[in-house]
Order: C-alpha cells, then sequence, then structure tokens
C-alpha cells in the first residue's frame, strides 16, 4: 500500500476522495455532495483559543451514531487500574515481551505496563505495549479516553483511520487523537512496541524559546493522511475504550466511511530520524528536554502532563565533559524504551537491547551503568564522537509512573537491574586534588 500525505503540524487540512465532496463556503450545507452525512468531530472546547484548538468536519455515508449497543468487553492485560499494588522507589527494567503465540490482533495484544492520573479527570498518561500477529479483522477501536501515541519497535503498521490510512515503520510514530476510529493491519505478519495513552492535553510542538526558529523537531515533517474510506457492510465490531474500560458493540458497516474532511483534530505521523538534535558544542552536557519532539502542557507553565523525547544518532562534541548522560534525579518520571541498536549510557551486554524498556520513577538514582561510566571516563574529548546505529525515545512525565501488578511479576522484568552500578566503584582521595 503506497499512501500520499498532507504535511505540517497544527495546520488546517482539507482532503477528499471524491471530486467536490468538501463543501465550499460552509461547514454544514442542508445537501451535502454525494448524498453524505455532515459530523463535526471535535478534540478540545469548542471554546478553547483559535491556536488550540482541534476540530474538523467529516463528510461520511453515515453518521458515527449508527451502531448497536455496547457490553463491556473484558481485556485481560489492558487497563487503567494504576493503584493496584504499593509503587517502589526502585529503578526498574524489562525485557523485549515476545510475540503471542494464538493469533492475536493490535487490540488483544495490547498490555498495559504503567501509568498515571486519570482518564475521567483527564490528567495523567498510559504506557502500554503491544504484541500482535493478525491484522484486525471485522473490527475497529477508538479510544475516548486519550490521544494515543504509537511507536513501533518491530513491524510495520498500517493503520487505517476515518481520515485516511498512515504508514508507521520503526523509527516512526503514529498519533492518533482522542476519539479516532481505526483499524490496524500489519505489514510484516508481526509487530510490536509501544503505546503511550495521553489523558491530558493534546500533543503539540514544545516552545523553542531562545533556540529560536529552527530546530528539535520541525513543523513540516509531520504527516497527515489524504482521505480514503471505505464502503463496506457486514457484521463488524466496534471495540472503545471509555474512562477505563472497553466496551463493544455490533455494527453493520465500516465505520472508516468518511469522503471528505477538513480540520486540525487528525491522525499523523513523524519520523524520528527528521529530528534536528540540539545540543553542547562547547562544555556540558543539556538537559534531555532539548531532545523533545511533542509535549503535552499541564496546568503549571513549563511542566509536561506528557513529554515525548527522542535519543537519536548525533554528534558529541563538548570538551572537558561527561558526554553520556550523567547521574541524576528528577522530579519528573521516565519511561525508556529501545527501538533501535543501543543506548549509549548502557552497556550493549546488559540486558538494555531493542524492544526493552526501563522506568525511573521521582527523585530514583540512575544514569550511566558501570561500564559505561570507565569507557566514557577514557573518552578523549578533544576528539569529537559520531553516536550511530541508534534511536530511544522517552515518555516523561511530572507524575510517578505505577507499574500495574502484573508488570511487576511479569518473567520479562530484569530484577537485577540495580546491580548495573554496584560496579561503580569510590575513587575518593582527599589528598589527590
Amino acid at each position: 500500500m503506497t499512501c500520499a500525505y498532507l504535511s505540517g503540524l497544527g495546520n488546517s487540512h482539507a482532503s477528499e476522495a471524491l471530486p467536490g465532496a468538501l463543501p465550499v463556503g460552509q461547514n454544514a450545507p442542508q445537501h451535502v455532495p454525494y448524498g453524505l452525512y455532515t459530523e463535526q468531530f471535535s478534540g478540545t472546547a469548542f471554546t478553547a483559543p483559535r491556536h488550540l484548538n482541534r476540530r474538523s468536519w467529516l463528510y461520511r455515508i453515515r453518521p458515527a451514531a449508527v451502531q448497536g449497543a455496547f457490553e463491556e468487553y473484558p481485556h485481560p492485560r489492558f487497563s487503567n487500574d494504576f493503584a493496584e499494588v504499593p509503587t517502589s522507589p526502585e529503578p526498574m527494567r524489562w525485557g523485549p515481551f515476545p510475540f503471542p503465540d494464538a493469533p492475536t490482533d493490535f487490540v488483544d495484544g495490547l498490555y498495559t505496563l504503567a501509568g498515571n492520573g486519570s482518564a475521567p479527570r483527564r490528567v495523567g498518561a498510559g504506557v502500554h505495549l503491544y504484541a500482535c500477529n493478525r491484522p484486525m479483522q471485522g473490527r475497529y477501536f477508538y479510544d475516548a479516553d486519550a490521544e494515543l501515541v504509537i511507536v513501533p519497535q518491530q513491524g510495520r503498521l498500517a493503520l487505517a483511520t476515518e481520515l485516511g490510512v498512515l504508514e508507521v515503520e520503526p523509527q516512526q510514530l503514529a498519533v492518533l487523537p482522542r476519539g479516532l476510529r481505526f483499524r490496524v493491519d500489519l505489514g510484516d505478519g508481526a509487530a510490536r512496541g509501544y503505546v503511550g495513552e495521553n489523558f491530558g492535553e493534546p500533543l503539540q510542538l514544545p516552545e523553542l524559546g531562545p533556540i529560536g526558529a529552527n530546530g528539535l523537531a520541525n513543523a513540516r515533517d509531520f504527516e497527515a493522511p489524504v482521505a480514503a474510506y471505505e464502503d463496506l457492510e457486514g457484521n463488524f465490531e466496534l471495540i472503545a475504550k471509555f474512562q477505563g474500560r472497553l466496551w463493544r458493540a455490533p455494527i453493520d458497516h465500516s465505520p472508516l466511511d468518511v469522503v471528505a474532511w477538513h480540520g486540525t483534530h487528525v491522525p499523523y505521523r513523524y519520523d524520528l530520524r527528521h529530528f534536528n538534535t540540539i545540543g553542547s558544542v562547547s562544555y556540558d552536557h543539556p538537559d534531555p528536554c532539548i531532545y523533545t519532539v511533542l509535549t503535552s502542557p499541564s496546568d503549571t507553565p513549563g511542566t509536561a502532563n506528557l513529554d515525548l523525547a527522542v535519543i537519536p544518532p548525533r554528534w558529541l562534541v563538548a570538551e572537558h565533559t561527561f558526554r553520556p548522560p550523567w547521574f541524576h534525579r528528577n522530579i519528573a518520571s521516565e519511561f525508556m524504551g529501545l527501538i533501535h541498536g543501543e543506548y549509549d549510557a548502557k552497556d550493549a551486554g546488559g540486558g538494555f537491547v531493542p524492544g526493552a524498556m526501563s522506568l525511573h520513577n521521582c527523585m530514583t538514582g540512575h544514569g550511566p551503568d558501570a561500564a559505561s561510566y570507565t569507557r566514557a571516563m577514557a573518552v578523549d574529548t578533544r576528539v569529537p564522537q559520531h553516536i550511530v546505529d541508534t534511536m530511544a525515545f522517552m515518555f516523561e512525565t511530572r507524575c510517578v509512573l505505577h507499574p500495574t501488578r502484573r508488570a511487576l511479576n511479569a518473567p520479562q522484568r530484569q530484577r537485577d537491574y540495580p546491580r548495573c552500578w554496584q560496579g561503580v566503584t569510590k575513587h575518593f582521595n582527599a589528598t589527590a586534588p
């Protein structure tokens, strides 16, 4: 499948799959071309400031109200129950989770690792994994609780949405706005990766401040799909996530029947390899916020409900400087996943491999392991280093991420992870400055 895209994050886009399907001059005329229905799809309050307002007008074969009655759909591994067990301050790490043995689609392959906040209060975030080996057949999904960030680690996905198709591969990400209906098809027979569930304000580009007009993620590199509709009838299933639980309803047609649309509440994809990395060209290692791709602002200025950061290939040139991330403790909590290659602050043989993930909560000390520290201390900082063949990402949030009981007991949890710092030995000598 080859898809066309519209570029620019935050732009008001317009697309039609049939010529003349978009009404001209008004959003909701009495008679819409092709006998379509008009539907407004709002992701923010109607009165949100213009530059933050997210809404789209859809022109579709049937309105979204046409479906059967919902009943609860129990899911054994996916939830928003983040308070079921006490949360330890211990640093935690998990190895890659396996692919399922039985045929499993994206929805059934979701696995909740940790989270905070509350979907009903529209604050906080969930961190999940997915592993699937079957496309979604005859079923569709939407999340009324949150905006979804899908970060593939292995295998390509084709996200067929109401507004068109997004193709994403490892080292790309997709953002699906709250309430958007979609289906996940597989490009390689099996796929796994990470999912961020943002209960708060929609993700947006961070302000650049003194960096100026250029740097980090460029708005032009974000791509929205063009209109593509399905006119299908049959016995289908619609899965909804609402107030922390899954529900299902019968639907006798594909809900991906939007023929034309325009607006700002749209899905989009971004290639992490396009990130314009900013770093120090003199001394010291900058704070990790310099790697922020997208941010969900909170009610506290300068503090994010959820940040998405990337640690990509880059040059390290700072002199007289310990170049990897220094040892640190943060008020924020960090969930990191490795998509590709090696991470320069962890020894390649230590367990942080592609598909693995780590969690360092508020004020939990962490940093390079003993082997990485020793290696970094031996670097000649008069010589630039080119970090290649790597791609990691991080969800950072102002509140503690509470692991689920299932994640704490998972066989993939590396319970000896804290031992990676036991080799950091004492060098202090009061007589030798």
